[in-house]
């Protein structure tokens, strides 16, 4: 196994001149990515898995792990090759597995790839085999992470999901484009009264000067004046696109493609009006989340083993997008509750740890009362003063 394991760790890397690492045929798989609403739906849920950090915590404990391998892994993730950033990295492989529904990461024990054109199935012992290329990956080296539909071998993406309503609905957009960019007209036509002679060298000569004159406006905002003889006239021929009923066809499926990435988009946009902080919880709660949870299990197998004691996690931080005033008044209770220390209000709003012995305590407010003390604390409070002796 080693040494195969090493003949394949060689060959991955004279696969860069073969499509096994062709990172750009996914951008143009049906041209997808040329529909504004799914480019943009996408951009919102990869760059926020992009913008997270990663964090590795000890099972036992829930805190950051100080084991090696941790710190090794942290490494790796944060410059995961030679052509790609840790920011790209994510963003690469959330998009990958939003459309195709599969992703297949490959780790060589010292860069982390994201596997083109590999193949899985199921062998009779229950096992998963991944083949690139008719080369079997050693299964340490390699994780298939997949959106999971109906099929416990494949995952499903936006590509076979809503292939039928991106279809229409890039047709309706490409339509419209269309039909604008030649300023709402298909052709002209030059209608002459008399029959066209091809021994007749000053029509000819007539007809080609108008034609060329025609060819000539580039800019469907420009205004041409050709003079034209009797017997000659111009007539636009407009495009037959309907606008109104255009509109309305990509105003109802436009949203449903919202629903294929797991979200409801007019809820999204609702929210957004009025309060961006629940608009992000209902992002993460019901989309970013399962998303998360999922790549976090395949990277800490394929990091650390399993039963390894250790957990590859995102941090996400909510709190990015509430306001000032708000992350203040959290960070205060927080801190007044004995649930964080000064140092962890301190970074929360955006400043320097301090470290010093007062910023790294637990403290509690004079006014919070435990459960244990709330029937004493009680029965003084109706006592009243001191009796006068």
């Amino acid at each position: 196994m080693r040494k195969l394991a090493g003949r394949f760790s060689k060959r991955s890397f004279n696969w860069f001149q073969n499509s096994y690492f062709n990172y750009g045929a996914f951008v143009n798989d049906d041209n997808i990515l040329k529909s504004s609403d799914t480019y943009n739906l996408m951009k919102l849920i990869s760059d926020q898995v992009a913008l997270t950090d990663f964090v590795v915590e000890d099972e036992t404990t829930g805190k950051n792990s100080k084991d090696p391998r941790a710190d090794r892994a942290l490494r790796v993730l944060n410059c995961p090759n030679d052509y790609l950033t840790g920011f790209e990295f994510k963003k690469l492989l959330t998009n990958v597995y939003l459309l195709r529904g599969d992703v297949y990461l490959f780790y060589d024990q010292s860069q982390l790839h994201i596997l083109n054109n590999a193949y899985s199935e199921l062998t009779n012992a229950g096992t998963e085999k991944i083949t690139v290329s008719g080369e079997v990956v050693p299964s340490y080296m390699v994780r298939h992470i997949k959106n999971i539909g109906l099929s416990h071998l494949e995952g499903v993406g936006l590509l076979e999901l809503a292939k039928e309503t991106l279809e229409g609905v890039m047709n309706a957009e490409k339509a419209l484009t269309e039909k604008y960019k030649k300023g709402g007209l298909m052709a002209f036509l030059l209608k002459l009264e008399t029959h066209l002679s091809p021994t007749n060298t000053n029509q000819t000569k007539t007809v080609k000067a108008i034609l060329d004159q025609l060819e000539g406006i580039k800019d469907s905002g420009k205004t041409k004046l050709i003079p034209l003889g009797r017997g000659y006239e111009i007539e636009a021929l407009e495009s037959p696109v309907d606008d109104e009923k255009t509109l309305k066809y990509l105003n109802i499926y436009k949203k449903d493609l919202g629903k294929f990435f797991g979200m409801d988009k007019d809820l999204l946009d609702k929210l957004e009006e009025k309060d961006m902080e629940q608009a992000m919880m209902k992002l993460y709660t019901s989309c970013l989340k399962p998303i998360f949870r999922n790549i976090e299990e395949h990277l800490t197998i394929l990091f650390f083993g399993k039963n390894s004691g250790l957990r590859l996690k995102f941090r996400h931080n909510l709190l990015d997008f509430v306001g000032m005033k708000t992350k203040t008044e959290i960070a205060y209770n927080l801190v007044r509750t004995s649930i964080a220390v000064p140092d962890d209000a301190r970074e929360m709003l955006g400043f320097k740890r301090l470290n010093t012995e007062e910023s790294t305590k637990l403290y509690i407010s004079k006014d919070l009362v435990g459960l244990d003390r709330l029937e004493d604390v009680l029965k003084s409070s109706l006592k009243g003063g001191d009796e006068d002796g």
